[in-house]
């Protein structure tokens, strides 16, 4: 029997583009539409069926997720906690996960970062659940942007096999941005043992996926046209989060708007 996928939510950095906002507190504490950022993450990782999550955060900042989230039980779930000392890459936290002993290698898990938020319907749940389903290899979602040099990029072939993986290009091979969300099966951490420092001084997860693009692994999922992903990372990228999350709310009361919000309580 496979064993329950895990999940691991990445809450680190100290959110310098966001200051002085994060002068004293985390940016995945900042509201967005009326609850914390942190739920929005969380509440993508529960569509999926996870119930077991690891939430990693710097030192500062760890007691304040604590206070918040608790044990989990008020989402039903079972949250654990551990610290990530420097911000040294997305990567990074398959070590930590490892090294806490919340991933044993024996587990399948979906990693997510702290500041991305997914909107959408029944097709985004239908797709995140047939990545979860999967056993063997990694999965990617991809969607298309208008600043494709702001992120890692996907390029397709004609029969939309993945060909490269590229980190914030200056001259992008495609339009599609890779989201900050990730489901990998129960190699990752030994992977992920094996990588350098990028230039940057990080353990780069685009260098991750390309261990799984070369082994052959590596499967990649089209986010339903109905879906609204924000990076929330910037001032600008806030403020249009709590546009249109307030506006989505607000549309909910009409029955003839069909959208949903996942939402991380019952």
């Amino acid at each position: 029997m496979q064993p329950q996928r895990k999940g691991i939510l990445l809450a680190g950095g100290s959110g310098t583009r966001l200051h002085p906002l994060t002068q004293h507190t985390s940016k995945h504490l900042l509201p967005v539409g009326g609850r914390p950022m942190i739920h929005y993450p969380l509440a993508t990782l529960i569509a999926t069926g996870i119930r077991e999550i690891l939430l990693i955060s710097t030192p500062r900042d760890l007691p304040a997720f604590q206070a918040k989230l608790g044990d989990g039980s008020q989402f039903d779930l079972h949250l654990h906690y551990a610290e990530q000392p420097r911000p040294e890459g997305i990567a990074q936290a398959f070590a930590i996960a490892a090294h806490c002993g919340f991933l044993t290698g024996a587990e399948p898990s979906a990693l997510i970062l702290g500041d991305n938020l997914f909107h959408g319907g029944p097709a985004l749940k239908e797709t995140l659940a047939r990545a979860a389903a999967r056993d063997e290899g990694a999965t990617l979602f991809y969607l298309p942007v208008d600043t494709p040099s702001d992120y890692a990029i996907l390029k397709l072939s004609d029969a939309g096999q993945p060909l490269a993986l590229e980190e914030k290009p200056p001259a992008p091979a495609s339009n599609y941005a890779i989201p900050g969300l990730y489901f990998y099966d129960a190699q990752a951490p030994a992977l992920a043992s094996t990588l350098k420092p990028s230039p940057r001084g990080e353990l780069e997860i685009t260098d991750l996926n390309r261990l799984y693009l070369t082994r052959g692994q590596l499967h990649t999922e089209a986010l339903p046209p109905d879906t609204t992903w924000f990076d929330l990372g910037t001032h600008s990228a806030l403020a249009r989060a709590n546009h249109f999350i307030i506006g989505s709310q607000t549309r909910r009361d009409d029955p003839k708007d069909s959208t949903r919000i996942a939402k991380a309580s019952k």
